[in-house]
């Protein structure tokens, strides 16, 4: 809210502003072009400057109205950290609040599955915005390095940016009104989830054509990019007025807006946000649109559910146990998702499984090669391998070894690496030696609990691959995925 001293400084500066404007094009050396480009300038200038808070008579209602403390800082708007390549004019932007959670994250296993889940082509016409909801410098800065440093080329590509909000966004929460009777905690919580929503809203807008809100901790399903298009543009074609597209029957994720609409969300979370919670705030949006007064609630389900569109089956399944609402456990499960994959088999060279990692119940190594089901290992300590003695010399192309899964996301393997002994060894083999023989080809990343690479033609004929666990893991291990690609084979290398 503008106080009375900037207004009338705004004031004074359009009348200056418009003085100089107007003696400077009447000025006889100023040539003729120079002038009609004065001439559109004084237009635009006294249109802007008109337009400043409604001018002198008229006072617009702005975000300051309802966020007064914006004002107390230039920057209350501008991103704290911002990595982006400035992609815009897509079809679909994914928003990805995130916070920092005590018990367990899982961000990166959700940015992974997204990405994994789009085809190239997709990838292109899409932006996935993560929004890093903290204002503790260290944490937002130590978050955007992990997601730069695990998924470096979409970040160049455009597909992934990252952004974080200000401190001075966000008020004082200890001076909140407490409202519906709720704790004071519960209320910071959700006023600050209705903040966080509308600054990535905000941000998304002007992106794409469509924009859907996700969260850090769910799963998608393989094609949900072309699932949500040809849903969206069937309701086009079919001149359907809707408001919402809906594609999870969880809280709010998986809802679909078309951008140009976010603008009355966004005021209508703001002007609201210390007073209910944002699925409830989006339900109240859609009733003040459609419903009557005079009518019954069965008939306002009716209007609503002509602008609230439920595509079936759900594309999105929220996997988290743990809300970031602190104490509270979150088991919601959409049933209309279907059964979680919990493994990807493949076809494997044939090959004896040994191992000295305990294997819990019937989810043993050699299941897990076999593609019926996952490797699930009780502690793993240093020294410990899973080996695969090929029946026959193999000459690979390429690996894959995948750990945790969806149910049990942090179930990984940490310090492990893949190795290999050939059958003989080359003067130019790039990869470094163990003491029994092996060569070092790779090992399993922190972030995401996955190996991946090809192997040198180098290396030739492969006997034994195997994984080394290098240090003691406090949690135990799922190897959900194994894939051992030769080099006359290239089946669908990946293409689950």
């Amino acid at each position: 809210m503008l106080n009375l001293e900037r207004r009338s400084d705004i004031v004074n500066l359009r009348q200056n502003f418009g003085n100089l404007l107007h003696a400077a094009s009447k000025l006889d050396s100023v040539n003729s072009s120079f002038r009609a480009s004065l001439g559109t300038l004084f237009k635009d200038s006294q249109q802007l400057l008109a337009g400043i808070q409604g001018g002198v008579d008229l006072q617009l209602p702005s975000i300051h109205h309802f966020l007064p403390h914006l004002l107390s800082s230039p920057d209350s708007l501008s991103p704290a950290i911002k990595l982006s390549r400035g992609r815009s004019g897509v079809t679909m932007v994914l928003g990805v609040p995130t916070v920092k959670r005590e018990v367990q994250s899982y961000l990166m296993s959700t940015l992974q599955n997204l990405i994994e889940n789009m085809s190239p082509e997709e990838q292109k016409d899409a932006v996935i915005i993560v929004f890093i909801a903290e204002t503790d410098s260290d944490y937002v800065t130590r978050q955007a390095s992990e997601i730069e440093n695990q998924f470096q080329d979409h970040i160049n590509s455009g597909l992934l940016e990252v952004i974080a909000p200000p401190s001075t966004y966000y008020p004082d929460f200890n001076k909140l009104r407490q409202t519906l009777g709720d704790p004071l905690e519960r209320v910071k919580w959700r006023t600050k989830q209705n903040l966080d929503f509308s600054y990535l809203m905000m941000y998304a807008q002007p992106k794409g054509m469509f924009y859907v809100q996700l969260e850090d901790d769910i799963l998608s399903k393989p094609g949900y990019i072309d699932t949500m298009k040809k849903f969206a543009y069937k309701q086009i074609t079919e001149k359907k007025e809707w408001m919402i597209l809906d594609f999870c029957q969880l809280g709010f994720i998986g809802k679909m807006f078309k951008c140009v609409d976010l603008s009355k969300l966004i005021t209508f979370f703001i002007i609201f946000h210390n007073d209910k919670p944002v699925d409830w705030l989006l339900d109240h949006v859609v009733q003040t649109k459609v419903c009557r007064f005079d009518k019954d609630p069965k008939d306002c389900k009716k209007r609503k559910d002509q602008v609230w569109l439920h595509n079936k089956p759900s594309l999105f399944q929220h996997v988290g146990t743990h809300s970031s609402l602190k104490g509270k456990v979150q088991k919601l499960k959409d049933k209309q998702f279907g059964k979680l994959s919990l493994h990807h088999p493949h076809k494997n060279p044939d090959a004896d499984v040994k191992t000295t990692l305990k294997a819990y119940k019937s989810y043993s190594a050699v299941r897990a090669y076999k593609g019926d089901t996952f490797f699930w290992s009780l502690l793993p300590q240093p020294g410990d391998i899973l080996a695969f003695h090929f029946h026959n010399p193999v000459l690979i192309d390429r690996y894959l070894f995948r750990s945790g899964n969806a149910e049990h996301p942090e179930d990984k393997f940490f310090n492990t690496t893949v190795e290999i002994l050939p059958v003989s060894y080359s003067e130019d083999q790039p990869y470094p030696k163990t003491k029994d023989g092996f060569l070092i080809v790779g090992q399993f990343k922190d972030t995401t609990g996955v190996a991946e690479g090809n192997i040198s033609s180098t290396v030739g004929y492969v006997k034994v691959m195997r994984l080394y666990v290098h240090s003691e893991s406090d949690r135990w291990a799922i190897l959900s995925e194994i894939h051992i690609q030769p080099v006359e084979s290239k089946l669908g290398i990946f293409g689950r």
